[in-house]
């Protein structure tokens, strides 16, 4: 299938990184994949739209290692070739994934994401903690009563009408101003952009916070703790080093675990093989996550 609109937000696009989607190059091969860049008065709030079409004559199993962000998914399944009334659809909050994600697809389908900043989601629901949601999924209006726009975000074939619907959506629910949301997101950006910040501890000091008051902030506006945080970004470094090593050959592991903090070579092993389903090196390699 052909893009028949080119990007809305070419002047202010968003990251083309694949961090955290397991075998990305295979993925890429079966699906249709776009980021877009929201509204000016949602950017603070928000990392991009994700938007994903595809056409399959076989099942495919995709697998990413979620980031700390909530997202809105709107989503629409049916069989190749079908009519559009064999379709279904459904539209989601789905709170911070705490393990390995795993959708199975089939047939035709698209799906329409909102990935908030981390912290960046609390503005638009500020009625709860955004660690009500960590690990749940649940219907689009659970959380924003009244909303329907299904038909709006998934109906159109252009990216700039699903861009321009998802913008009206978010921006008829907020944002509402809320500082400690803004100190959240910092510290979250922090975290990802400074490898030195592997302690909670160290974190708290930059802050100014207590322990114990960066606990509750993350909890409240991020939905994980802070030291989750750390260490789901340090799995996203070594998920991306051990795809770059298909290429470019192994990396040297024991350096690395000591790059990101890890107090041994195996730590890193375990940590990799819990949230991926094989070691490093073993991806490395192109063996087949389960």
């Amino acid at each position: 299938m052909s893009d028949p609109d080119p990007d809305p937000a070419s002047a202010s696009a968003p990251r083309r990184d694949t961090r955290g989607i397991v075998d990305p190059a295979e993925l890429l091969t079966r699906v249709r994949f776009r980021r877009h860049t929201p509204a000016p008065e949602l950017r603070p709030y928000l990392e991009h739209y994700w938007l994903i079409d595809w056409e399959l004559t076989e099942p495919y199993a995709t697998h990413v290692v979620p980031h700390p962000s909530v997202n809105v998914v709107f989503q629409r399944y049916g069989p190749l070739g079908g009519p559009p009334e064999a379709a279904e659809s459904s539209a989601e909050v789905s709170g911070i994934g705490l393990g390995l994600f795993t959708r199975k697809l089939t047939g035709a389908g698209r799906v329409c994401g909102v990935q908030f900043r981390p912290g960046g989601f609390r503005p638009f629901a500020p009625a709860w903690p955004v660690s009500n949601w960590t690990g749940r999924r649940v219907p689009l209006d659970e959380v924003f009563t009244g909303a329907d726009p299904l038909s709006a975000v998934l109906s159109p074939d252009g990216d700039h009408a699903r861009v321009a619907a998802l913008d009206a959506f978010l921006l008829a629910h907020g944002p509402v101003p809320d500082p400690a949301a803004e100190q959240a997101m910092e510290l979250v950006d922090l975290i990802r952009s400074d490898r030195e910040l592997r302690r909670v501890s160290r974190l708290a000091a930059a802050s100014g916070l207590s322990a114990r008051s960066l606990q509750r902030l993350f909890a409240t506006h991020v939905g994980v703790g802070p030291k989750w945080v750390v260490l789901r970004y340090r799995i996203h470094e070594a998920l991306e080093r051990a795809e770059s090593a298909q290429v470019a050959g192994a990396p040297d592991w024991s350096g690395l675990a000591a790059e990101l903090g890890y107090s041994d070579q195996a730590h890193l092993v375990r940590d990799f093989t819990a949230t991926i389903g094989v070691p490093p090196s073993a991806y490395a390699r192109g063996v087949s996550v389960p």
